[in-house]
């Protein structure tokens, strides 16, 4: 067995994968940009075998075994890196796409109902992840707003929430903002612009965040449901997604 190529970010990776013959890919479950489980999913056909890596807790684990696709779990154990190298040398084929739409399906449901520790004053708030709406710096604190009204006031920086809310579809468009890309309604263009949340709310975009937010709404894009899709398509840059999608 011989190691041909290392990928240093998901962006190499996606490149790379087009162009180079692959036999067997070790992803990392998060990278910056783009995490394993979404680079797999923008290469549409995989022709190779997948061993992921992740440190992810138990409910991301359940979602790779019932989706029967093979993983080490960090920090990894010699023993078990043999042992799943050794599956694949024993097996015919891969049978990683029928596993990888599993695997979205199941992940999907598994942190569905993820919750997260907020620090506050009074002490921890349990948030559901998916009831974030959106994050907004405060000096050395976040103000939290739900889609319930309700605003919380986090005892730390944002940037200790963007490392643990990143894998569920959150990006950075703005110093001051922090967002979850299915309660955005539409990106309004400018000399950086704006985002609509389904608050009402408008968040300025940083210029130097625009890609980070195409990229984002590309891959929501790629993964939303129906009922989803047809909130996000009603942005003016709809089109111009639809045509990227669909190369």
């Amino acid at each position: 067995m011989t190691v041909t190529q290392v990928y240093r970010s998901s962006k190499e990776g996606l490149l790379g994968l087009r162009e180079n013959d692959t036999d067997l890919l070790f992803p990392d479950v998060e990278m910056p940009w783009m995490n394993g489980i979404e680079l797999l999913t923008a290469l549409g056909d995989i022709p190779f075998h997948v061993i992921f890596t992740t440190a992810h807790d138990k409910y991301a684990v359940q979602a790779f075994r019932l989706s029967a696709i093979d993983y080490l779990l960090k920090p990894i154990d010699k023993n078990s890196l043999v042992e799943a190298v050794q599956r694949v040398l024993h097996s015919k084929n891969p049978e990683i796409n029928q596993g990888m739409k599993h695997l979205v399906q199941n992940m999907d449901q598994s942190m569905a109902n993820h919750r997260i520790a907020i620090p506050t004053r009074e002490g921890l708030d349990y948030v559901l992840i998916e009831d974030i709406l959106y994050c907004e710096a405060d000096s050395n604190y976040t103000r939290i707003y739900l889609n319930n009204g309700i605003k919380l006031l986090m005892s730390k920086p944002l940037k200790e929430l963007t490392i643990q809310l990143r894998p569920y579809n959150f990006i950075r468009i703005h110093h001051s903002y922090f967002i979850n890309l299915n309660h955005m309604l539409k990106y309004v263009r400018g000399n950086a612009g704006y985002v609509v949340m389904v608050d009402g709310k408008d968040l300025s975009v940083s210029r130097f965040k625009n890609r980070n937010l195409w990229n984002g709404w590309v891959w929501v894009l790629k993964t939303q449901t129906k009922e989803q899709f047809q909130i996000i398509s009603t942005s003016s840059l709809f089109p111009r997604l639809l045509k990227e999608v669909q190369s």
